[in-house]
């Protein structure tokens, strides 16, 4: 029997305690333990962005990031942000704009964007850019989504849509 440690954590505003094997890493968990499958595993070495969770308020690799590393803290997954209604203007700017198409990389960037909107909503095109450059898409050639996020920006600062 391999060496297990209990977490307890609130995830997406519910405290969750489980018994886990402590090299296990938290997109896994998520994944595999809690079912919350918008949390991607790409590269699985933190660059592609397909595994952006939020700890504690602050977006990280959930490829990178133990899941005992999470007891005691908050995590919120692409399911909550998105139950919540948070995001809810940025995913109908990426869809308006076809800032998504496979789909993949979507939770990561949509995570990535909420972070950067809720510290800058007049973030530049090229602060947007930066912002999401640690979030690989392959389909979409990154145009739409920056136009996306530049557009929810404005309307979050009052501007025109």
């Amino acid at each position: 029997m391999a060496f297990e440690k209990e977490i307890t954590l609130t995830l997406n505003g519910e405290a969750v305690s489980r018994r886990i094997d402590p090299r296990r890493n938290l997109v896994d968990f998520l994944r595999e333990e809690m079912q919350l499958t918008g949390s991607h595993v790409g590269c699985e070495h933190g660059v592609c962005g397909a595994c952006t969770v939020r700890v504690d308020g602050e977006i990280v690799r959930g490829c990178l990031m133990l899941a005992v590393q999470a007891d005691g803290a908050v995590v919120e997954t692409i399911e909550g942000v998105s139950d919540s209604g948070e995001i809810a203007d940025l995913q109908a700017a990426f869809v308006e704009r076809n800032a998504l198409q496979c789909g993949f990389c979507s939770p990561g960037m949509l995570l990535t964007a909420q972070d950067l909107l809720k510290a800058n909503p007049g973030a530049s095109r090229d602060e947007i850019r930066e912002h999401i450059s640690g979030n690989y898409c392959r389909c979409t050639g990154y145009q739409a989504i920056v136009d996306a996020i530049e557009k929810v920006g404005r309307q979050r600062r009052g501007g025109d849509s």
